[in-house]
């Protein structure tokens, strides 16, 4: 398996359809390899090896919440199943903007979304981390010596900025929520001899949460529906809560939420000192960041059947 070659420069632009789409924190992978395939070989001590079809790794980027809109509605309608195959580019450029090189990416997929772990006690930057998985990948000529200036305006978010809703219930002492991760299983579908496989979406797979909370009479709640939901069984739909997890900026401003439908309680666990936590399914999520755009007129896609012997 290829290693991800890791960019060690100092900005990160993403554009995506022709147009810059906000500075990212880091950016990893995209890079072209083959697997190697063995062959035996009938009456020989040896083995005969030859390469397999190109492959492209995906590529790992982490964003804030203040990219240019696209890019927070590509995430948000993959979370909902519609699937967008998007082409773009990286350009990496040093601590002075100059740019070093460019690497486009064709007909990619969203296939994670992970967000950070918040912590009330945390101080540090919050950032989502997303992955893509392109169907190609080559290297471009960048068009110009210089990295544009950002335009976009950057959105501070620590990770301790944050709030839990949840029906019915005083989330008012959640003092962390554990990192999570929105994935998308994607398979090849390789026909003939195209270098350039689809890649082909099945279902979007949302993980458990874990909350932790400190004990007390705000608890209360929680106990009360551990009680009903799972010593009692009262666990049907109606029994499920909905809710969110809200992002905050410094003052206290709401930049952007995960919406919970179909929250369902599976343990509420006492760890010292003072302390619950509670271990959730959901169902369902929504990731809402700034206003969301009207939807994107269809495109055509870029055929891989056409770059044949494209190198990244």
């Amino acid at each position: 398996m290829a290693t991800a070659r890791a960019a060690t420069s100092a900005n990160f632009l993403l554009t995506l359809e022709g147009v810059a789409s906000g500075y990212m924190q880091s950016c990893v992978g995209g890079d072209v390899f083959a697997d190697v395939i063995e062959e035996p070989v009938g009456g020989s001590f040896f083995v005969k090896k030859h390469i397999g079809q190109p492959k492209y790794d995906d590529i790992t980027m982490q964003i804030g919440l203040g990219m240019a809109q696209p890019v927070n509605d590509w995430i948000a309608a993959t979370w909902r199943g519609q699937y967008a195959r998007k082409n773009g580019s990286i350009i990496t450029g040093d601590a002075t903007f100059k740019v070093q090189s460019e690497r486009e990416f064709h007909n990619a997929l969203i296939t994670e979304t992970t967000i950070p772990a918040l912590d009330a006690a945390a101080k540090a930057a919050g950032h989502l981390t997303v992955k893509v998985s392109p169907e190609f990948t080559r290297l471009a000529k960048a068009g110009s010596a210089k990295l544009p200036p950002a335009t976009q305006k950057q959105t501070k978010f620590v990770t301790s900025g944050f709030r839990l809703e949840l029906d019915g219930l005083d989330c008012s002492r959640v003092r962390k929520i554990d990192s999570f991760t929105v994935q998308v299983h994607v398979s090849d579908d390789a026909v003939g001899n195209v270098r350039a496989p689809d890649k082909e979406p099945s279902n979007v797979e949302f993980p458990n949460l874990r909350v932790t909370l400190s004990d007390g009479p705000t608890a209360a709640t929680w106990q009360t529906w551990l009680d009903d939901f799972v010593v009692n069984g009262n666990s049907g739909d109606g029994q499920e809560k909905g809710g969110a997890i809200v992002f905050l900026d410094p003052g206290t401003k709401e930049l952007g939420r995960v919406v919970l439908h179909n929250v369902g309680i599976l343990a509420l666990r006492h760890a010292p000192p003072a302390t619950l936590v509670a271990d959730l399914y959901c169902e369902r999520m929504e990731l809402q960041i700034g206003k969301s755009a009207p939807p994107a007129p269809v495109r055509k896609l870029v055929d891989p059947a056409r770059i044949i012997g494209i190198r990244g």
